[in-house]
């Protein structure tokens, strides 16, 4: 896979915790911040931290934010500051720009504007662990958009031993099995002879309220 470029503007812990995981992925990484400690802190971490004002049209640009693949707006609850980093990376060409939100007002800002996506970052964490919460056999799941996720679910003790087929995940709610993993070993799917074992994990893609259903039945 080619190397690709992103830029982090706020080296905050939302920030950070991207930029240093892009960059132990091999891409190259820009991270700016207007606070020169944090810049300092990153210096060894990323391919560039630069000291930088967002809302600085031109020092975005200089500092080659416009040619990097994405850029990630992380800047805290500054609302004037996020709005004009956002629009100032589109004026300098940046191709695609994420940026948080920390209110409706910002995302429905962020969105007039332009921004590609826009992240609630507490939100989306909040819902992922109330659904865990809620059923400890749900592991973890992603929301795919449009009501559909896919879950990841542990295999309970009572179906030790059954086969993939003796699931109803389809023929009662219309869920498919992506996949089935044993500890790091891709074991089966949908259409595939596997036979289950506890604590192995399935893998499944349906919609929102049938993958509620189906966890509780397990």
């Amino acid at each position: 896979m080619a190397q690709r470029s992103f830029g982090v503007i706020g080296l905050g812990n939302f920030g950070s915790t991207i930029a240093t995981n892009l960059d132990s992925f091999g891409d190259y990484v820009i991270g700016v911040d207007i606070d020169k400690q944090r810049v300092s802190q990153h210096v060894d971490l990323l391919s560039e931290a630069l000291i930088l004002d967002a809302t600085d049209e031109q020092a975005l640009r200089d500092a080659g934010l416009g040619e990097c693949d994405v850029v990630i707006v992380a800047i805290g609850e500054d609302l004037e500051a996020s709005l004009l980093a956002a629009v100032n990376l589109k004026l300098v060409g940046a191709d695609e720009v994420w940026a948080k939100a920390f209110s409706k007002t910002h995302h429905r800002i962020l969105s007039r504007i332009g921004v590609d996506r826009v992240i609630h970052p507490e939100v989306d964490i909040g819902q992922r662990i109330a659904q865990v919460l809620h059923n400890p056999l749900v592991r973890d799941y992603v929301s795919l958009g449009n009501g559909y996720h896919v879950v990841r679910i542990r295999i309970p003790e009572k179906l030790d031993g059954k086969g993939l087929g003796d699931l109803s995940h389809a023929t009662d709610h219309d869920l498919r099995c992506v996949g089935v993993m044993r500890g790091s070993e891709f074991i089966g799917q949908d259409g595939k002879d596997c036979m289950l074992k506890e604590d192995d994990q399935i893998l499944l893609l349906g919609a929102r309220n049938n993958l509620r259903e189906f966890a509780a039945s397990l």
